[in-house]
Parts: C-alpha cells; sequence; structure tokens
C-alpha cells in the first residue's frame, strides 16, 4: 500500500519523503513493527507512540505517520505530519484493508446499556434468517460462526478493520458491533462506513474519562454525526437526549419506544421470570427475555431489521425465538426453590432496572438479595450511588469487590457505603471476597427468594492489581446453590 495516495483524505502538513512510501503494513504498536512497516505514532492515555519513533525505524520501519517531527530526521524514513494520528490511523486502516465496510452492512450500537444484546440479538436474528454475518461485542468476536475472545468493546482500527476484512471474506452480509463512547472520541472508528446506527439510551457512566456528562452525550453523538446520508439513524424516543443524539445526523432518522409516539412501538402484555409477552406495532409476540429494559432492546432490535428489510413476519418468528445474552439476566435456580440472577448491570440505571424487573416478577412475595460492587479504576462518583439503588430495592445487600484493579477494594466500598443512610445501612452487609459475598447470600436466602449478583456477567475472570484471575459469578452463584 503506498500511503501517499490518501493525501485528500489525510491532508498531510508536512511531508518528508526518504522513498516510495509503499509499505508491506501497518502499525501504532511499536513492539510489532518489523521491516517496510508504517508506523502510525499515536498519543494514548498512557502513553505516546512519538517517543518509540527513533526503536521503529531501527526496526526497519519505513513509514512515519506523526503529529510532531522528531528531532533526529533518518534520511532512508519518510515522515508525513498529520493534525490528529489518531484519526489518519482509522483511515489508513480502512484503505489497507481495502474498506471492507463498504462490501457488507456495517450497524453500530451506541449507548450506555444494552449495547451487546442489542449487537449479539440482530447477529443471531440475521443467522436465523439464513444470512452469514458477524459480532463485534464487549462479550466475543463473531465472524460468522468463527469466536475470536474479545478484548475491548470497540477493537482498535487495525483489527476492527482486519475483523471486517474476514467476515468479507467469508462472505457475511452483515456485522453488528459495538460502538463505545471511548471509541468514537478515540477515532476507533474513523474510516468506517456504516449502513445504520442505534441509540439505546444514556445515563451515568464513564465519567472518569468524558469528567462531564455533557462530554459523554457529545460522545454518543459523535457516532451519528459521521453517519452517512445513505444509512438509517434509529433512536429511543423515551429518552430525553433521544433527539437530541440525531440533531446533526445527516442519516435516515427513525424512532422507537415504549411510552412515546414513534414509528416503532412497544408495549409489555405480560411478565414473569421466563419471558414477556410483547405486543409489537400490533402484533403479540412471545419471548424469552424478559423486564422493561429488555423490551426497549427487542423494539430496537426489530426496528432495525425492519429498516434492513427484513420480512416483519420471519422477523418477529426471530425474536420469540431469542435467548438472553450471557451474562445478560441469566438465571440460574437453586434446589431450595432459590433463583440467582446473573447481570453485568454496572451502572446505577442498569442496577435500577434490573431490580425494577426482579421487583415486578416476584410480586413482592420474596425476598431479594443483592450482591454488588463497583469496578476499581473508574468512575467513582456512581459508587454511592449503586449502593443507595441496591439498599433502597432490595431486602438484603451484601457489598463486595467488583474488579479492583489497581485500586484497594476497602476504599472503593468505603465509597459506596457514601450512599447508605441511617435506615438502608441496616440492611447491608459488607464482606470484601466476593465469592465470599456469594456464598453468604445463598446461606441467608430461604426458599422463594431471588439472588441477583450484580456487575460482572459474563466476566470470567476478577481483576486484582494488573492479573485477571479466574472468577466466574455464575459457576460460583450455581455451586453454593445447589451444594
Amino acid at each position: 500500500m503506498n500511503i501517499l495516495k490518501l493525501r485528500n483524505k489525510l491532508n498531510f502538513l508536512t511531508e518528508i519523503i526518504n522513498n516510495d512510501c509503499t509499505v508491506s503494513n501497518i502499525s501504532f504498536d511499536s513492539r510489532t513493527v518489523e521491516e517496510n512497516y508504517a508506523f502510525i505514532a499515536i498519543k494514548g492515555t498512557k502513553t505516546d507512540g512519538h517517543n518509540y519513533i527513533e526503536q521503529v525505524i531501527e526496526k526497519g520501519a519505513k513509514l512515519i505517520v506523526c503529529e510532531t517531527l522528531p528531532e533526529k530526521i533518518n534520511s532512508k524514513t519518510s515522515y508525513l505530519v498529520v493534525k490528529d494520528s489518531s484519526y489518519a490511523l482509522g483511515i489508513i486502516a480502512s484503505e489497507f484493508y481495502d474498506n471492507p465496510s463498504k462490501k457488507l452492512k456495517l450497524i453500530g450500537v451506541t449507548g450506555t446499556n444494552g449495547k451487546t444484546t442489542i449487537a449479539t440479538s440482530l447477529y443471531e436474528l440475521t443467522q436465523k434468517l439464513g444470512y452469514k454475518s458477524g459480532l463485534i461485542s464487549t462479550i466475543k468476536v463473531l465472524i460468522d460462526r468463527k469466536k475470536i475472545d474479545s478484548t475491548h468493546t470497540t477493537p482498535d482500527p487495525i483489527r476492527l478493520n482486519d475483523y471486517l476484512n474476514q467476515m468479507v471474506t467469508l462472505g457475511c452480509d452483515y456485522c453488528f458491533m459495538e460502538v463505545s463512547s471511548h471509541s468514537t472520541v478515540q477515532n476507533r472508528v474513523a474510516g468506517l462506513h456504516f449502513s445504520g446506527g442505534i441509540f439505546t439510551n444514556i445515563t451515568h457512566d464513564h465519567l472518569d474519562f468524558h469528567k462531564t456528562f455533557k462530554e459523554y452525550v457529545r460522545a454518543k453523538q459523535m457516532f451519528f454525526d459521521m453517519l452517512p446520508a445513505d444509512s438509517f439513524a434509529l433512536t429511543n424516543l423515551d429518552d430525553k437526549n433521544g433527539a437530541v443524539i440525531l440533531q446533526n445526523s445527516k442519516a435516515q432518522k427513525h424512532t422507537y419506544s415504549l411510552n412515546s409516539l414513534s414509528e416503532f412501538k412497544a408495549e409489555i402484555l405480560e411478565m414473569l421470570a421466563e419471558g414477556m409477552l410483547l405486543k409489537i406495532d400490533s402484533n403479540e409476540v412471545w419471548t424469552k427475555l424478559t423486564g422493561k429494559f429488555n423490551a426497549y432492546n427487542l423494539i430496537a432490535i426489530y426496528g432495525a431489521a425492519i429498516l434492513l428489510d427484513f420480512p416483519q413476519k420471519e422477523v418477529l418468528q426471530a425474536i420469540s425465538e431469542l435467548r438472553p445474552v450471557s451474562g445478560r439476566f441469566e438465571t440460574i435456580h437453586g434446589k431450595n426453590n432459590i433463583t440467582g440472577i446473573v447481570d453485568y448491570a454496572h451502572t446505577p440505571d442498569a442496577l435500577k432496572n434490573v431490580l425494577a424487573t426482579i421487583t415486578e416478577i416476584s410480586k413482592g412475595y420474596t425476598n431479594i438479595i443483592t450482591v454488588v460492587g463497583a469496578g476499581g479504576d473508574r468512575d467513582k462518583t456512581k459508587r454511592p450511588e449503586m449502593a443507595k439503588i441496591a439498599a433502597e430495592m432490595s431486602n438484603l445487600v451484601i457489598l463486595t469487590s467488583d474488579n479492583p484493579r489497581t485500586e484497594n477494594p476497602e476504599d472503593i466500598l468505603d465509597d459506596m457505603e457514601k450512599g447508605l443512610n441511617k435506615i438502608t445501612e441496616k440492611k447491608c452487609l459488607r464482606i470484601t471476597n466476593r465469592e465470599q459475598a456469594i456464598k453468604t447470600a445463598c446461606k441467608m436466602a430461604n426458599p422463594g427468594d431471588i439472588i441477583l449478583v450484580a456487575g460482572k456477567g459474563h466476566e470470567t475472570y476478577q481483576e486484582i492489581n494488573g492479573v485477571k484471575l479466574h472468577f466466574d459469578d455464575k459457576e460460583i452463584l450455581n455451586q453454593y446453590l445447589n451444594s
């Protein structure tokens, strides 16, 4: 690939050309650079790629894309200076893989909650309808049926375009991917062509990164601002930011809701632990997913499928066959008629939604025991709110460790306890060891009770001081419920 052909797309501020600029591969990670590579120097949150330019040249890098020229210029290396090297990386990666996002229908899903369920369910729906499709999600990447473990909600541009290219090679028609707020700000989706975008909702999260809620909203809005005019933008009209998110988008605007007047509308007719009966655009459909939050997810899935021109009858049939995504309101039944629920809820709003659903399906006849923590090195302001919601909506709460990362878990629990008052603190226990917390919940539960283990969902590890140790909420809960 000759990167000079991207002049019109990248607007190089400075060019120092000492070779033909044709490279065999591209990288932004100095550790992977080899002979004849192009190295794109990114200013990251933890390290600056500009500090490794001399090192990659010694390894054989032929071309450097950067924001600032190094003091020492190598006479055999070419240098291209750009305004934003993270944006340039997205454009270069797309071109390197021959723009795979233009060869299939790529649908992005963004919002605080619901991204994984919507993206995964749309993948499953298209597979049920006989199409090859791909999935890029928090839990996993699927290239048709080939599984790759996921490390980020939205991968880096090189990996992302590699996945999309593999999907094209295998004949996939569609790809459904989660688009995180981090990824838009960091230009991980730059250069991609989306056929559609879905907005779920926006609530308190990631303020450790975005600093203010306004900036968090803006990060979500950036995704819809980049959608082309021939794409669709589907938004949740019941969310107060649902219309705001699309205000500058060139895409064709569509809406869904439970409460507002919208293009695609759902109504909950009956809700049980095993599923719920919905009315979707005047059609009744039974689904194995339950909860108001899942009703929103399902009407978004339905709306997107209709906008992709799938037959309504087949879409409704496929929706009735969808199963809960791993770690999303996943139920485990114990031998003493105690029900365990594992859910990824790690934001105040998600926790509130899950507990509201449990309250509704239990109809006040059972006790709700909630085991919950908060992640370390992340938004601290949501910690007291998480404890407050858990205590107000549960009969018993056990505050415990989540992924403390580099923080002292005791400090995290101290922050959570600030959300309790003299009344709610009486029904809260503090057990830092997560396994012991789950074990205690199981021992304290009586027949008919419901135990919610929230925060980690599908994760099979606990991250402590940079080390990921095996830990699976579902395994531990099942063990103690049935021992």
